[in-house]
């Protein structure tokens, strides 16, 4: 079994959100290659706290952990998005009350958040605290799986009004990751590398963010060279 704990990047193509079984996304061809089954853990912006969240919180990753061949941490772009509004901030407006008054906030929220995303800073989380959680997680999985192949990710590019196409945050988050991965010996596949030609195409989702069926299959291609390399337990 291949677990993929990630952001909507997993699960999104050209024209939206797709269901976990859509055999275009990136997780099922990469099983379907290896002959395994999958377990997508995932929602859209979710970074690497949410990661630790999901393996502390979520009986379906608890049930996925003995079985799991790979486990493939898929976050990381929202990681380093510019966030001048708190997260928080954004992930609250769901729970205010009346409706009306929900639509008057979030009609806000979108106004302000592309105009002050130029600024490029604060990022959505910095990228101490993000290779933090992953060393949590990493550490969690090796405390009840050593032998267990985990995969990180290097975060993608955009080009999305939403964010002001400011990513001015990746370069820090890149070392960061790049470091951790150099200290922990957790391979990295540089997502920007595969999805650029894609994203900054026509063939795009017109967020500007989520990837095209090109980019699925790239980001596949690269994740089973990393897979296969770090695997030494029986596909599932």
């Amino acid at each position: 079994m291949l677990l993929v704990l990630a952001d909507s990047l997993c699960y999104y193509g050209p024209k939206g959100g797709l269901p976990v079984d859509d055999p275009r996304i990136w997780p099922n061809i990469v099983a379907a290659e290896l002959g395994w089954t999958v377990e997508i853990v995932a929602r859209i912006g979710w970074t690497s706290r949410d990661v630790w969240w999901a393996l502390t919180q979520d009986p379906r990753v608890w049930a996925a952990i003995p079985k799991a061949g790979a486990v493939v941490f898929g976050v990381g772009g929202m990681d380093s998005l510019p966030s001048p509004l708190p997260t928080a901030l954004r992930e609250q407006i769901r729970y205010v009350r009346p409706p009306a008054l929900r639509r008057v906030v979030r009609a806000g929220y979108q106004w302000v958040q592309p105009r002050l995303a130029h600024l490029g800073w604060p990022v959505a989380l910095p990228p101490k605290l993000s290779v933090d959680y992953l060393e949590q997680s990493r550490a969690a999985l090796a405390y009840v799986r050593p032998e267990l192949p985990i995969i990180g990710t290097l975060p993608s590019v955009h080009r999305s009004d939403a964010y002001g196409r400011v990513h001015s945050g990746r370069p820090a988050a890149e070392r960061a990751l790049r470091r951790w991965s150099s200290e922990t010996g957790v391979p990295l596949v540089d997502l920007a590398d595969a999805v650029r030609a894609n994203i900054f195409s026509d063939n795009a989702n017109p967020d500007g963010i989520h990837w095209g069926w090109d980019a699925h299959v790239a980001v596949a291609e690269a994740m089973l060279v990393e897979i296969r390399a770090a695997s030494t337990v029986p596909a599932v």
